[in-house]
């Protein structure tokens, strides 16, 4: 069994390491924005252009929104609908999670599966302005499946063996206005 500073030491590097994805994703739309804006201006102001701007800002496009889907799985932020499982007893709640969390296990091995298929069969496929490996693009597939798999496999553990409460049974949140508020004040909220 773990000590507890183990356990925190665990919480800070995952934390860390999900500080660094943040990072990345500043830096995706940083680098987005000077490509982009570099390109129009240059069109503009002296009819040249940046040539691979327009494949590399779509490739961080792609990249931000794997990795920001990739925050949201693990802070538990994506929308949806709850109004079935909130009806359920602790029980069900539970039971729901576990089939529910099952089938993202599943089709995050199908996406990491075919991902990986994808890359090996377009690593030496070259992009038209770059000339960089398109396999770069299918890449994110592969990471952030295999990050997926892992959050998904934690929080199925937790559920399990009974380390989640009974409010933290409901992973999704059915309104944006209260992504990072209390479970409660939802089901405040509808009564």
């Amino acid at each position: 069994m773990p000590n507890s500073n183990q356990t925190g030491m665990t919480h800070t590097v995952v934390d860390g390491y999900f500080k660094f994805l943040k990072f990345l994703i500043a830096f995706c739309l940083l680098a987005m924005v000077i490509l982009v804006f570099g390109n129009v201006f240059l069109r503009y102001a002296f009819n040249t252009g940046i040539t691979v701007s327009e494949e590399l800002s779509r490739w961080f496009f792609v990249w931000m929104t794997f990795i920001g889907a990739l925050i949201g799985l693990r802070e538990h932020s994506h929308l949806g609908v709850d109004s079935f499982v909130n009806r359920l007893t602790p029980r069900g709640r539970r039971t729901c999670l576990v089939l529910a969390q099952s089938l993202m296990i599943y089709c995050s091995w199908l996406l990491l599966r075919g991902s990986w298929d994808q890359t090996l069969i377009n690593i030496e496929v070259e992009a038209p302005s770059s000339g960089m490996s398109v396999a770069y693009v299918y890449g994110i597939g592969v990471f952030f499946a295999a990050n997926a798999i892992l959050i998904l496999v934690f929080d199925l553990y937790r559920a399990v063996s009974g380390k989640l409460s009974d409010a933290e049974l409901v992973m999704v949140k059915e309104s944006e206005e209260n992504v990072h508020g209390d479970p409660q004040d939802t089901a405040a909220a509808k009564h």
